[in-house]
């Protein structure tokens, strides 16, 4: 099996992964879907606070929590390919490298672009005001090292068929 692990600071474009998968018919998880499903199933918020709150107590005392479940319900599929999103620190990778072939994609977007998808999107939890401290919460998490150490690099700037045709490419690289 051959898991992409997607990761990209917030806005990046990780969602283009998402559609392609699909599209691909891949299986697709993401570590923020459990954190939303979490958030729903205790009846909570779904702002910014509520899901930093959830989101680190799933990350559990080694921040690797969420990213269990996550791979645990992926290596379920048996399936040549999978997606995973959500992985914040190289030890996430590391695990993950264990039991399957990965291959880490990061997404790439200058900030200030970033900042105006967020705007735009209307997520829930979306907010301008909070995207310094969820930036540097990202930062914090290691979120940096996979996307430094990355395999392949998707510059998501421009139309997102660009964005998706450039993905295209780099799974059929290593697919190859």
């Amino acid at each position: 099996m051959t898991i992409f692990i997607i990761v990209g600071m917030p806005a990046a474009g990780k969602n283009i992964a998402r559609d392609y998968a699909q599209s691909k018919g891949y299986p697709y998880y993401a570590t923020g879907d459990l954190v939303r499903a979490e958030v729903k199933k205790r009846g909570l918020s779904a702002d910014p606070q509520g899901m930093a709150a959830v989101s680190d107590e799933l990350r559990g005392a080694d921040g690797m929590g969420v990213t269990r479940l996550a791979l645990k319900t992926a290596l379920a599929e048996k399936g040549p390919v999978v997606f995973l999103e959500g992985m914040r620190s190289w030890p996430e990778i590391e695990l993950i490298a264990k039991d399957s072939d990965c291959v880490v994609i990061a997404f790439l977007a200058p900030r200030g672009l970033r900042k105006d998808r967020i705007v735009s999107r209307g997520r829930s939890d979306d907010s301008a005001d909070a995207f310094d401290a969820r930036d540097q919460r990202e930062i914090a998490y290691g979120t940096s090292i996979p996307i430094a150490l990355a395999d392949e690099y998707i510059l998501n700037t421009g139309r997102v068929q660009d964005a998706l045709d450039a993905l295209d490419a780099a799974v059929k690289r290593r697919l190859a």
